[in-house]
């Protein structure tokens, strides 16, 4: 008898699960996914043609709020847990309501996960969403290609639109971006990239993605999402992991952030430069008791801001990247930084003036306070986002998304653009890491 499942995920590692270990699979039958975080997910398929030919007609996506009526439907046996970037106790109230509905509860490993690159591999993770993964895959990228070396990224999947076109996804030009009719979240990690003159990989299908990287580079760069675990490994591979003392002991309290500062061979501090010496001093501890083995860089992240002088006694409205504010439950973030450090009068609130889709975030993530996420999941998500900066009443807007949002909305009042890169501070560096690498 074939064993039934559910995958509840958000719409990237659950994916991946099913391609890799479930696709083709005879002894399972995959009756569902759910899904959770990101908005207009559920009511979807995952299309026949990338489910396989166990599955001609694909497979439903359901809100993770239907998952007992679900097993109690299907009398499923196993339901897999494959999303990122969620507290301990949260996983195990998933794993109890599962379990009383009747069903087991299961948290793939790496093994069965993981797909393996015929290249050198370097895999940058995190233990939260926001402890500055890009600017440290930035980093290992410069160093790589310093060395001469061919170098492509490829990025944790971020498939939200036609999946079946966003099967292996390429981008080197601008154009690109406009061309896989990318998100402002996939715009703010691949756009970096392209800017760099750095070749970026993403999609569904992430063997596929890898064979088509390796046939033009001599090393492979996982460029993790959240906090999740790498989608590959090889015979030879470097883990780095990047720890945020801005949030000292969640590298300890998330899943599966703790897994990635387990198996790290690097660990980096960041935001030292703007962490206190507590916070710091945690999360120190912490890597010495899980890992100590690991060589730990301190890294800082500056700041640099376009226009500071709109920012000194202004009432200002801080545009901060929408995930890290979202389910990375960051309090602040680089723009609140920002404003501080270039002397703003006040932080206006936009939630009086926000609209639609952006008014839904703020009463899904009430904690995010007098920030705005810049949410932009859709056509209709960027019109919202820009209606809601429009509408509030501020004196300038300061912007501190890894992309410049005003070539994506048109914003009526006077901006400043944050930007931030990883500095190591002292040693080892990720260069000198990488030397040995």
């Amino acid at each position: 008898m074939k064993k039934k499942v559910i995958i509840m995920g958000a719409a990237g590692r659950d994916f991946h699960n099913f391609n890799l270990y479930y696709r083709g699979n005879e002894n399972y039958d995959v009756v569902a996914f759910t899904a959770t975080q990101i908005p207009d997910i559920d009511g979807r398929k995952y299309p026949a043609e990338l489910a396989g030919e166990l599955y001609p007609e694909g497979i439903p996506i359901f809100a993770e709020e239907e998952i007992i009526d679900l097993i109690q439907k299907h009398d499923v046996d196993e339901v897999v847990f494959a999303y990122s970037d969620v507290p301990h106790e949260r996983v195990m109230n998933n794993a109890s309501l599962v379990n009383a509905a009747g069903a087991d509860f299961k948290l793939m490993g790496l093994n069965n996960s993981r797909v393996k690159t015929t290249k050198p591999l370097v895999t940058i993770c995190a233990t939260r969403t926001g402890c500055g993964k890009s600017q440290t895959t930035r980093a290992v990228v410069k160093a790589l290609k310093a060395k001469g070396l061919k170098v492509a990224s490829i990025r944790h999947p971020m498939p939200y639109g036609d999946l079946v076109k966003q099967k292996v996804q390429r981008f080197a030009e601008l154009e690109d971006l406009k061309k896989h009719e990318c998100t402002i979240e996939e715009m703010e990690e691949y756009e970096p990239h392209i800017a760099m003159g750095s070749i970026i990989y993403a999609g569904v299908d992430y063997e596929a993605i890898v064979r088509e990287a390796e046939k033009e580079a001599d090393v492979i760069i996982w460029d993790g999402g959240n906090n999740d675990t790498p989608f590959y490994t090889s015979d030879k591979e470097l883990v780095i992991t990047v720890v945020d003392p801005h949030r000292p002991d969640h590298e300890v309290t998330y899943y599966p952030g703790e897994t990635n500062l387990l198996m790290a061979d690097v660990v980096v501090i960041n935001k030292i430069d703007s962490a206190d010496a507590e916070g710091i001093q945690i999360v120190r501890d912490n890597i010495r008791e899980l890992n100590p083995d690991a060589i730990v860089i301190d890294g800082a992240s500056p700041l640099s801001v376009d226009n500071p002088d709109l920012i000194k006694g202004a009432n200002v409205l801080v545009v901060e990247d929408g995930p890290t504010l979202t389910h990375g439950e960051m309090k602040y973030g680089a723009g609140v930084v920002a404003a501080e450090k270039y002397g703003a009068e006040d932080l206006v609130d936009p939630r009086p003036f926000a609209v639609g889709t952006i008014a839904d975030t703020f009463e899904k993530y009430p904690e995010i306070g007098v920030l705005l996420p810049a949410m932009g999941y859709g056509e209709q998500q960027i019109k919202d986002l820009e209606e809601t900066i429009n509408a509030t009443e501020c004196d300038a807007v300061v912007i501190a998304t890894p992309i410049d949002l005003r070539r994506i909305v048109k914003i009526n009042k006077p901006t400043a653009q944050v930007g931030y890169e990883l500095q190591e501070i002292g040693h080892p560096t990720i260069a000198e890491v990488l030397k040995d690498f």
